[in-house]
């Protein structure tokens, strides 16, 4: 049959595919391709520059893209070069404006310097090779920069400096072959010290080696302080913060839907940012932790005008090439947020809620319950439940202090499901749970032994924020406080509560029934032994106390491969990772023990007071 479509493998090539090749890559994939080259090349000119031998390779004609081995200065240059180059490869691939005007002005640098001093083609080729797409395609590299403190410049200061003495020993020891004498681990580290600040160390070489390592090191001590120094100096744009006005505009919106989303109350945190749909009726708050947008809960307002605000968001996470993502939304708020976004969804855990009516310590469900409440209550233990406006401005002050002073890390905790403040004169419509005990040596805020701290859902409801206890109070705090409150729900026109957060309850649940296949068993088994650090099953456990009702809890993201970005972000942003510790210590190496554990709203700024024994 003649005039058919031609068949595969007769080497005639389709029209639009060769087309495609000859177009180039497509404009939006430009950056993340132009990003993974110039740390390529990054790698290349650093071991230019630490082996000697490599840079008489043939692989160094792509390193040659950068003024790298030129001169007698050749291993410094191209050290250096090599670092500054995988420092600007992460804004190439986020398509920053600022890293492409730094690759536009150095690339052809490094091509006069190739044919002005190494009168190499290739060097030049190379150099204008990278450059064409960064001109051709100058649109796509349009993104604002990160919000930013001086704190970056304390950051780089410390990472440089540890870069620069890690590769710094890698320059003195791989010369070792004409290192004079048998020099210590020590004096090295001495060397590379001395070194990076422009003075000579204890290692001798023969040769003029010694001028290649002192030359080196001089280089990355340069590098330190120069880009510490304007990190230091650069005019400051700082993270956007919840000014007064937004924060008005927020409560006439949850006035009027807050009883839609128990986490609706926790967008009033003062360290969010928020941008609000065309009409004004919707908006949803954020926070950016390392190029990633956390947002946290549902949009605040009404849902029709949802769609608005979450296209104003992801307008704003393209403008500055952020990662977006929604750390504990609804089922409904991942509907909404997937089909107007294209994003997924995964299952996060499940929220507690205990329904007011239908909660009783009667039972065998609660015994357990029941049982510790009476024998704390035959301890002397009273509580007390009032709203935040009905107290003074006295002991409002003790229970701040209190609060401040028996949380269980050095830094708060909370982010998407925590308020980050107690007793605001704004919040009047808090709810504080407070516990007593009249003692014959009382603490230094007095009778006062425990704390819950709720904020509204809401006219009708209640989100658990805080729980705080002071560390020689009897076990069961919590309990008794939350008890407490529930029971004392009604009086405040309360019908329901919402308690703790629980991640990946499902699957420990299900992984504990009879007929658990073996890879939910090993999935339970994980998030077990992750237990030993995350209270995941505690918090599960302590939520199922009460008989409450599961409710989902989802996070949105783009890709799978961003999950682990935003999983740290998330951690970063929750008060989990810092630059002194980066997770909280096992429980079997803490010094403080505690008696029980000690969950915290919605698993953020009281899981650190879910400590066991």
């Amino acid at each position: 049959m003649s005039g058919g479509v031609p068949r595969r493998g007769s080497g005639t090539a389709h029209p639009g595919r060769m087309s495609r090749i000859l177009s180039g890559p497509r404009p939006e994939a430009v950056p993340a391709l132009v990003g993974r080259a110039c740390a390529l090349v990054g790698v290349l000119d650093i071991a230019a520059g630490v082996f000697p031998r490599f840079r008489h390779s043939r692989m160094h004609a792509i390193a040659e893209v950068l003024p790298g081995a030129l001169g007698p200065f050749a291993a410094a240059l191209s050290l250096s070069t090599g670092v500054l180059l995988l420092l600007l490869a992460h804004g190439l691939k986020r398509a920053k404006r600022r890293a492409w005007r730094a690759a536009v002005a150095l690339l052809p640098a490094g091509a006069v310097a190739q044919f002005t001093y190494r009168h190499s083609l290739v060097g030049v080729l190379i150099s204008l090779l990278l450059l064409a797409p960064l001109l051709r395609h100058r649109d796509e590299f349009n993104a604002l920069p990160d919000p930013r403190s001086r704190w970056k410049a304390l950051a780089n200061f410390v990472l440089m400096s540890a870069g620069s003495l890690a590769l710094g020993l890698l320059v003195v020891s791989v010369h070792s072959g004409r290192i004079i004498g048998d020099p210590s681990l020590a004096d090295r580290i001495t060397h590379v010290i001395y070194g990076l600040f422009g003075f000579e160390g204890p290692v001798d070489y023969r040769g003029d080696t010694s001028w290649t390592v002192a030359f080196s090191l001089g280089a990355l001590g340069l590098l330190t302080a120069v880009t510490t120094i304007y990190l230091a100096f650069r005019p400051e744009h700082p993270a956007a913060r919840l000014t007064e006005e937004d924060e008005a505009q927020l409560r006439a919106l949850l006035d009027k839907h807050g009883r839609r989303d128990s986490l609706g109350h926790f967008a009033l945190r003062r360290d969010k940012a928020v941008v609000f749909s065309p009409s004004g009726k919707a908006a949803v708050t954020y926070r950016v932790v390392s190029g990633v947008m956390l947002a946290s809960g549902d949009p605040i307002g009404d849902v029709e005008a949802w769609p608005g605000a979450i296209e104003r968001f992801m307008d704003e996470a393209r403008a500055h090439s952020w990662t977006p993502a929604v750390m504990g939304c609804s089922e409904t708020g991942g509907e909404v947020w997937t089909r107007e976004t294209g994003l997924d969804a995964l299952e996060l855990g499940d929220e507690a809620v205990v329904d007011v009516a239908d909660f009783s310590l009667a039972g065998r469900a609660m015994r357990n319950v029941r049982q510790m409440v009476k024998r704390i209550e035959r301890a002397g233990y009273e509580t007390r439940v009032r709203r935040v406006r009905d107290l003074g401005e006295a002991e409002l002050d003790r229970i701040r202090r209190a609060a401040d002073d028996w949380r269980g890390t050095d830094t708060e905790r909370g982010f998407s499901m925590a308020l980050g403040r107690v007793g605001d004169p704004a919040d009047g419509d808090c709810l504080i749970a407070t516990a007593h005990k009249q003692d014959d040596h009382p603490g230094p805020y007095g009778d006062l032994k425990a704390i819950l701290h709720f904020v509204p859902w809401g006219t009708d409801g209640a989100s658990l924020d805080l729980m705080r206890r002071d560390r020689s109070a009897d076990p069961g705090m919590n309990e008794l406080l939350i008890v407490a409150a529930l029971q004392a729900a009604p009086r405040f026109g309360i019908t329901r509560v919402s308690l703790n957060f629980a991640m990946f309850r499902a699957a420990l649940a299900r992984g504990e029934k009879i007929g658990a296949g073996p890879v939910l068993r090993a999935w339970r088994g994980l998030l077990v032994f992750l237990s030993r650090w995350f209270q995941i099953e505690s918090l599960y456990k302590f939520n199922a106390k009460f008989q409450p009702r599961w409710e989902p809890r989802f996070v949105v993201y783009r890709a799978p491969a961003d999950l682990p970005r935003i999983g740290f972000a998330a951690m970063q942003a929750e008060g989990f990772v810092s630059l002194a510790l980066p997770l909280p210590l096992p429980r079997s190496l803490r010094r403080r023990r505690l008696t029980t554990p000690r969950p915290c709203a919605h698993g953020t700024p009281a899981e650190r007071d879910v400590r066991a024994a």
